[in-house]
């Protein structure tokens, strides 16, 4: 029997994806774990795994298709002994659509919330391709998961999946066949909630303004991710705003001597070149370790504390902002912190992250200063509680012991989850923050 292959869920918010490149054609022989296609999301562009072992029959959607749903057949697979003609004369082959040409870079946002993250684990870099079916439902299952279900004469629907996004493997199955692992019973529908008030409709906004008048630029699946996520964190996030001025003039000294410090390599380069964004996201880090209840994630079951600060970074990138995640930031030097931000920045601009480096962080950081921005809020970026937008550093007067002198300054407003962190315990936080950043000898004790 011929096997379909299905559009894979790379990520847990992925709906569609672009079929960028088949490195496989029809008539070749695949065997589990080979590299089959390239497919594009929102975020990177990432190899998919074959699952079972048979020949390519048929390619339904040609490379260079856009916005093919997840779960969609896009090739069949002939299994060992199978006629390859008779198993790919089913399901006809779909038209390409063209892939809409990637936008000009724009400006940072005030909120880097376009990195989807969730509390489960990241997936792997090559995802398999589900093999089951496609459903509404969206039912993921392992070819061995359907095999055995079929022998015992258990409904895969009703069993619990516990492989990536949810996938029915072969396990789940087994723990089935004994009456453990099944989902629990539906609850009834609950009354229906009163429907929001809709905005106005895209006819109703061009009727506004005159024919010609405009250009329509199509969103892209970045654009609309940035958008759903946002509108999500702004609906369902009790968000509350803590800023204060922090004085860096002893950071930007230290900075100095240690750039100018820096050893050379063999072409004569420095051998790293620090930023103050730099010093905030290890500063961030160890306060997370001082006030370790604001090191948290908020789950309707319980309050995820945890161990270490793992630190997202806004980056700019065209047609939207990603935020790769800095892991363990508190235990490595800002040196090494520099590096692995300038690496992953760059290969953020290119669509190289992979999904585990820009999902899971504990925390954020949104850094305007450099477009001269003095201070903003930022949105929060969901599952976190917090993320801290750093405006830039600037000489401004202040008073000390009755004297007015010149410092530089540099406001911080800290976002927070008040269904997570209460008002002191943010205050505690930003305050933790500020006692390392006016300090930069603290980060190294």
């Amino acid at each position: 029997m011929p096997i379909n292959i299905l559009m894979p869920a790379l990520s847990p918010t992925m709906e569609k994806g672009n079929l960028a490149k088949w490195l496989k054609k029809e008539g070749d022989k695949v065997k589990s774990g080979d590299v089959i296609a390239e497919i594009e999301t929102d975020k990177a562009t990432m190899e998919v795994e074959a699952v079972d072992e048979g020949t390519i029959a048929r390619i339904l959607v040609p490379e260079g298709t856009a916005d093919v749903p997840v779960n969609d057949v896009i090739a069949v697979l002939a299994t060992e002994g199978e006629d390859v003609k008779s198993a790919g004369a089913g399901a006809p082959a779909k038209e390409a659509a063209k892939a809409p040409p990637a936008p000009s870079a724009a400006p940072a946002a005030a909120a880097p919330a376009a990195a989807p993250t969730t509390p489960a684990a990241a997936p792997a870099p090559a995802a398999p391709v589900a093999s089951s079916p496609a459903s509404p439902h969206r039912l993921f299952s392992s070819p061995l998961a359907r095999r055995l279900a079929k022998d015992f004469g258990i409904d895969l629907s009703a069993v619990q999946g516990s492989g990536p996004h949810g996938r029915v493997v072969a396990r789940d199955v087994e723990a089935a066949k004994s009456g453990k692992g099944l989902k629990p019973a539906a609850a009834p529908p609950a009354a229906a909630a009163a429907a929001p008030i809709a905005g106005p409709s895209d006819q109703q906004i061009r009727a506004l303004f005159a024919e010609g008048s405009y250009e329509a630029v199509p969103h892209d699946g970045m654009r609309r991710v940035i958008a759903q996520r946002l509108t999500v964190a702004k609906r369902d996030i009790p968000h509350y705003y803590l800023t204060s001025d922090c004085d860096i003039t002893r950071l930007v000294a230290a900075r100095e001597d240690i750039n100018a410090a820096a050893p050379k390599t063999g072409d004569g380069k420095p051998a790293y070149k620090l930023s103050v964004n730099d010093f905030v996201i290890k500063a961030l880090a160890l306060a997370l370790q001082r006030v370790p209840d604001a090191n948290v994630t908020w789950t309707e079951g319980a309050m995820l504390r945890h161990k270490g600060s793992d630190v997202s970074v806004a980056v700019s990138i065209p047609s939207g902002l990603i935020t790769p995640v800095i892991r363990n930031a508190h235990l490595k030097s800002v040196s090494v912190i520099s590096a692995e931000m300038k690496d992953m920045a760059a290969r953020a601009r290119a669509r190289k992250l992979k999904p585990e480096e820009y999902q899971g962080g504990t925390t954020s950081v949104s850094n305007l200063g450099m477009y001269g921005i003095k201070d903003f809020t930022a949105v929060i970026n969901p599952p976190q509680s917090t993320i801290l937008a750093v405006g830039m550093g600037e000489e401004r007067a202040v008073v000390r012991h009755g004297k007015i002198e010149i410092a530089t300054i540099m406001s911080v407003t800290l976002s927070c989850d008040h269904r997570a962190i209460d008002g002191a315990l943010g205050a505690e936080l930003v305050a933790a923050f500020r006692a390392l950043i006016e300090n930069p000898i603290m980060m190294v004790v």
